[in-house]
């Protein structure tokens, strides 16, 4: 959550009073992601974050904040955007779509509680069920709208990044784009289950309160690499994050397992599914190891920007292809 675009307190206190959210107290910038313009605001009502959107455009932006309506709706804990009571400038009664500064903007209530980026397997069940409740409570979403990080764009960015890699990486990456290349053109990719998918759901995404027998999951948030994609990209995305060895990228094989048991509880995975779990785990970490080669070595301006090692997630990659890490039963 970089600081792309200033926003004072007087700029912001007349959206969140458009939206029947109170008076605004305090207006903090927050440090962390790479994205968007985010500030914490609180109201004399409540907790709010203010998001205005750097790269997205007020044409892609209702599939994101409908989608967080329709699960909030639905039950599933996320940050649901808030509508406007009053006409102003950049929306109308009901409009959860906003302008601020002449750009896209959004308010959305702000979770409870912090992230948890030293998990245990307790924390990895909690989200492999929580996003397998995710996953159906979105198979009647109405709306669908690409994944805008999915394979066409690893193939339009690889030739971008490929002059500030070594010829060891080099190779890595494009022999795994082949490969993502052919997975995606054969018949069990083909059949995979789809719907909305989070698709960046990383332990700074993921909200819990309480310990031990008392921990709680008390959300997950940051829909904005949301699309329509296979679900298993999704659970391959999670899985790098949540239960790999941060210094080595190696998997953690209870940490894998909590997750994956408890997620099929709630949606046991198809056979295309359970054959297809290495790939896109695969899958998974060559999207974010080119986003942070391209946002490493190709950054934009921002007051607060923290840009992510992209050598984290080509170690992930060397190990999913050393290690391939499937279902055993």
């Amino acid at each position: 959550m970089a600081v792309y675009t200033e926003v004072s307190f007087d700029e912001a206190a007349p959206l969140l009073h458009s939206l029947g959210l109170g008076q605004l107290q305090t207006l903090d910038a927050c440090s962390g992601g790479i994205e968007n313009t985010n500030y914490f605001a609180d109201t004399d009502q409540g907790r709010y974050v203010l998001t205005l959107f750097e790269r997205l455009g007020f044409e892609q932006l209702p599939f994101y904040l409908h989608l967080m309506k329709h699960l909030a709706q639905r039950g599933i804990p996320v940050p649901e955007p808030q509508a406007a009571v009053t006409a102003d400038a950049g929306s109308q009664p009901g409009d959860i779509l906003h302008k601020l500064k002449g750009k896209p903007a959004a308010v959305v209530d702000r979770l409870r509680g912090g992230s948890e980026l030293a998990p245990t397997p307790a924390h990895c069940a909690a989200v492999g069920d929580m996003l397998a409740r995710m996953h159906l409570a979105g198979q009647d979403f109405p709306r669908q709208q690409a994944n805008l990080r999915g394979l066409p764009w690893w193939n339009e960015t690889v030739p971008v990044v490929l002059p500030y890699l070594s010829a060891e990486q080099a190779s890595l990456i494009l022999s795994e784009l082949a490969y993502q290349n052919h997975v995606a053109a054969s018949s069990a990719w083909q059949a995979l289950p789809r719907g909305p998918v989070h698709a960046d759901l990383f332990r700074d995404n993921v909200m819990f309160e309480g310990d031990g027998s008392q921990m709680q999951l008390t959300g997950f948030f940051d829909f904005y690499f949301a699309g329509w994609d296979a679900l298993l990209f999704d659970i391959g995305v999670s899985l790098n994050d949540w239960c790999v060895d941060l210094s080595t990228g190696e998997g953690d094989a209870t940490r894998t397992s909590a997750f994956l048991t408890a997620y099929q509880a709630v949606r046991p995975l198809t056979s295309p599914e359970r054959n297809l779990l290495p790939a896109m785990q695969r899958a998974g970490a060559l999207r974010f190891w080119i986003s942070r080669l391209w946002d490493f070595y190709l950054p934009r301006e921002a007051a607060l920007l923290q840009a992510h090692d992209p050598g984290h997630f080509e170690r992930v990659l060397r190990q999913r292809v050393i290690h391939p890490c499937g279902l055993t039963s």
